[in-house]
């Protein structure tokens, strides 16, 4: 359990989450109407990266890469909604915080197939093309490569190392989870116990969580849809996080619990009072700077980067005046609604 203090920041924009999304997401997402049609500006690559969308057979992926560098250091990176939400700019700026934190090393981030066009095991299977693209196509190392995921992207990440290992397949060196959805039986005690304060899955079953397109015919406890219910023997390094207030806390603390029992190296991070994927508040709230310090930790040591102090160490000046806290607050809530899946969306 991280600092049990809360910053002002932090609860004001939880706070601010659960009244706007009150009504949101209370009702079954599956139309995907939003994916069809994103509402979103264009990206903008920032200075000093290449940016190149490769096209596939069945998805689209994003190829960031440093300009004039090359580590032989990659992240594989899964994103969230619940299976049936698309790639969005949040991922791409993720991106761009992964390659920084890893010191000039390479992303690619997968538009995977998404249901209810495409349910399981559509995202699993592109999931492992990308991987085995980047080894036999791009030639990086399996040890180099990290593969990080939140919410149904974490839990896609936990499933594609499961596949990996169970087909004999070379392992990655890592894997990161951001509040991962790893049991879409959604039978632990934190959907009880956080059911009144989650801000965005809280106080309602009528929701992506509970109404999973994306399950199909299959049985919800294969482990390739809810790792949860897998063996995780082999295993390499996990880094996991997740907030106390959230409705998905167990299966963060499941997984790392069956990690812990296969002798695998972990780290298990619960932000007091955060919720469901606080890491996209960036630089704006002080646990999601918080958490992406871990990452830069865990990254280094994985990758075994070896990081001296050049120059000197001078203090910062402030030229500009300090954002309130209700602005600060606005903008994470605004980018975080941004990145919601669409809730105009109505039950077929």
């Amino acid at each position: 359990m991280r600092d049990k203090r809360v910053s002002v920041r932090g609860n004001l924009v939880r706070d601010m989450m659960q009244n706007v999304m009150e009504t949101s997401l209370k009702q079954p997402i599956q139309s995907g109407e939003l994916r069809k049609n994103p509402v979103e500006p264009a990206w903008i690559c920032p200075a000093g990266y290449e940016y190149e969308i490769v096209e596939t057979e069945q998805f689209p992926m994003e190829y960031l890469r440093p300009e004039g560098i090359f580590t032989g250091r990659v992240i594989l990176q899964l994103h969230g909604g619940g299976y049936i939400g698309p790639m969005k700019n949040i991922y791409r700026k993720f991106a761009v915080r992964y390659s920084k934190l890893s010191f000039g090393g390479d992303v690619l981030t997968i538009d995977y197939r998404v249901a209810p066009e495409y349910p399981y095991p559509a995202a699993l299977e592109d999931a492992v093309y990308a991987y085995k693209w980047l080894i036999q196509e791009k030639e990086y190392e399996p040890d180099h490569i990290i593969v990080a995921g939140d919410s149904a992207g974490g839990g896609l990440a936990l499933a594609l190392v499961m596949y990996l290992r169970d087909n004999r397949l070379p392992l990655p060196g890592g894997i990161i989870t951001m509040s991962p959805w790893a049991d879409m039986t959604n039978s632990g005690a934190s959907y009880t116990d956080n059911y009144e304060t989650d801000p965005l899955f809280g106080n309602s079953t009528d929701n992506m969580l509970f109404h999973s397109s994306y399950i199909g015919d299959a049985d919800p406890k294969n482990p390739y849809l809810s790792p949860l219910f897998g063996d995780f023997q082999g295993f390499p390094p996990v880094l996991m996080q997740v907030g106390s207030y959230e409705v998905l806390l167990s299966d963060t603390l499941g997984v790392a619990d069956k990690l812990k029992q296969a002798g695998v190296r972990r780290r298990l991070s619960v932000y007091e009072g955060m919720f469901h994927v606080f890491q996209m508040g960036m630089d704006l709230i002080p646990e999601s700077r918080e958490a992406w310090n871990e990452v830069e930790e865990f990254l280094r040591i994985t990758y075994r980067i070896s990081r001296k102090p050049d120059g000197k160490v001078v203090k910062r000046v402030k030229t500009q005046r300090k954002k309130s806290v209700a602005q600060v607050a606005g903008r994470v809530l605004e980018a975080m609604k941004k990145n919601l899946p669409d809730s105009r969306a109505v039950k077929q």
